[in-house]
């Protein structure tokens, strides 16, 4: 169980996003919650992939995503790929241990 205080405009934003929905408040919220850690996630991952932190392959595990869904969330994010040869080497070593 986790609590949070939300201000009453939220609450009924959320109670009327629920409605629309045809789910309860805490349905949506778990929903929400588990939309919002996943993409930030992803986010998060894909910052050091850009930064050169992280190889495309750790990005996807770290996102629990196969490697191609996680290339294409780089192209829908309009994220240039600088994937080289060396880079697939190393992938390909990740995927065989």
């Amino acid at each position: 169980t986790v609590t949070t205080r939300l201000d009453d405009a939220y609450v009924k934003r959320i109670d009327e996003l629920a409605a629309q929905n045809g789910v309860d408040r805490s349905a949506l919220l778990r929903s929400l919650l588990l939309y919002g850690l996943r993409e930030k996630t992803i986010r998060d991952a894909l910052e050091e992939y850009t930064a050169g932190k992280r190889s495309l392959w750790e990005v996807a595990e770290r996102c629990d995503l196969s490697l191609w869904e996680i290339i294409q969330e780089v192209r829908a994010r309009h994220i240039h790929a600088s994937y080289d040869l060396k880079d697939l080497e190393k992938d390909l070593r990740d995927l065989h241990e």
